[in-house]
């Protein structure tokens, strides 16, 4: 995997990594249409990869206007307002600009195209450096192997009977997964990612810069994934391969993060990913009247949800941490896992019983949430030092779940995603009574995968 290293702008003027550039407005454009920029869908192969095409191919997924991009003229009137794009949404039709005076705002509200705005972050804007290879040291664990192959991992694994799936065959070969989180670094230097089949990666909220640099959270979320360091830790899907993107600022907390969620789940389905896992939730944000209420939890009134949905719809598998709010003032799960057509991940302990953290169903409107859960207290990932460590939190339960999900997908791939879930809930402990602690509880995944093979060899 490649190293790297911040230098040369910076470097150059001598300047500090992060620097401040002074302060900043966001603002969400709503556009009425999206323009007529020369695309169609009948030529979907100028804005989506060969990979994304074979992905709507195989699984019966038509393109639609909604795929389509945003008219590059649209872009430049807003930016000649004197503002400059953040980032944008076919599917929302959606544009983010940046503005140095609030006051401006009048400029882009007073364009024909514009539908309505919403003032979605304020703060110091950051310069970032490039990247180039380092000859950085890989990072080795200093933990002692144990005689079990899944070693310090295996209960959380085995709790979802993964382990016997994995021995059957699947451990996510050939499946495109995405990681959308905050941040993987070091994982470029960790020996149990050796064997990483990395597709690329992507930073959306600095476009240009490292993954690999600032906040770990994503590397132990990777870790429960795709470590493989027998006798240390292997992750539920080890052999799948992977895009890692950055979505999450965290420094602050504005509604703008659901915009770079957005655009990366955009990303993940334009590079022709199966499978998202997202250990991100948002519900309070600095600014406190922007700030969400549990009356919202539909599926249908937060953008972050309504993107959910919106990638459902267009076959991709995504798993959602229903959020670590259970012991809080809030409660309830979190955005998006109030979606419908994903699996929202609550968490629990070794003894199966709800982690006191794990948010709450249901939703508002009394669908089950969240839908299954994993271990969460007390999981094992890997540390940014490279070696072993333990976390607590839906945000990798989620992965634990999700990796299994993978190989499921990867043993049925005849199926479509919503066929796969309803047998992920047909298959957990708690499916003829959920509740809104566990839903429909844990997944045997070794036997749904018996169930179905023996189902189509009977049918056959």
């Amino acid at each position: 995997m490649a190293k790297f290293l911040c230098l040369c702008i910076c470097v150059l003027s001598g300047l500090p990594w992060g620097r401040l550039l002074g302060e900043e407005y966001y603002f969400r454009v709503y556009l009425k249409d999206k323009g007529r920029g020369g695309y169609c869908i009948e030529q979907p192969e100028k804005f989506l990869s060969e990979e994304a095409l074979q992905r709507r191919r195989q699984r019966g997924i038509a393109i639609t206007e909604s795929d389509l991009p945003i008219d590059n003229r649209y872009i430049e009137a807003l930016e000649q307002t004197g503002g400059r794009k953040v980032v944008q949404s076919r599917w929302m039709s959606t544009v983010v600009i940046a503005l140095t005076d609030s006051l401006q705002v009048d400029r882009l509200k007073a364009l024909p195209m514009v539908d309505s705005v919403k003032w979605v972050w304020k703060g110091e804007r950051e310069s970032r450096c490039l990247e180039e290879e380092s000859s950085e040291a890989p990072l080795v664990p200093a933990k002692p192997c144990l005689k079990n192959p899944y070693g310090y991992a295996q209960k959380q694994i085995a709790m979802l009977n993964g382990i016997k799936l994995h021995k059957a065959g699947f451990m996510g070969t050939d499946m495109r997964v995405a990681i959308i989180d905050a941040g993987f670094n070091q994982a470029d230097r960790m020996q149990v990612f050796d064997s990483l089949q990395l597709l690329g990666t992507y930073n959306v909220v600095f476009p240009g810069s490292s993954v690999f640099q600032g906040d770990d959270h994503g590397t132990k979320v990777l870790s429960c994934l795709a470590a493989y360091a027998p006798g240390l830790m292997i992750g539920t899907a080890p052999k799948a391969s992977y895009w890692l993107i950055k979505s999450e600022d965290s420094q602050y907390e504005y509604p703008v993060e659901e915009d770079y969620w957005t655009a990366a789940v955009e990303f993940a389905d334009s590079v022709g990913v199966e499978v998202i896992s997202s250990s991100l939730g948002y519900f309070k944000f600095d600014a406190a009247w922007l700030s969400y209420r549990q009356t919202d939890l539909d599926g249908q009134t937060a953008l972050i949800s309504q993107v959910a949905r919106i990638a459902a719809d267009k076959g991709l598998l995504l798993f959602c941490s229903a959020g670590n709010e259970g012991n809080s003032s809030w409660g309830k799960i979190t955005f998006p896992a109030d979606a419908s057509g994903i699996v929202s991940v609550g968490s629990v302990t070794d003894s199966r019983k709800r982690s006191s953290f794990s948010s709450l169903g249901w939703t508002v409107d009394e669908r089950v949430k969240p839908d299954m859960v994993a271990m969460g207290t007390g999981c094992c990932v890997m540390g940014p030092d490279g070696d072993i460590d333990y976390a607590n939190g839906t945000s990798f339960a989620t992965p634990v779940l999700a990796g299994l999900g993978i190989c499921l997908w990867q043993a049925l791939s005849q199926l479509t995603n919503q066929e796969l879930i309803a047998l992920m809930q047909q298959y957990s402990h708690r499916y003829k009574h959920p509740d809104k602690e566990l839903g429909y509880g844990i997944p045997n995944v070794y036997k749904l995968y018996k169930k179905q093979k023996r189902y189509a060899e009977d049918s056959q």
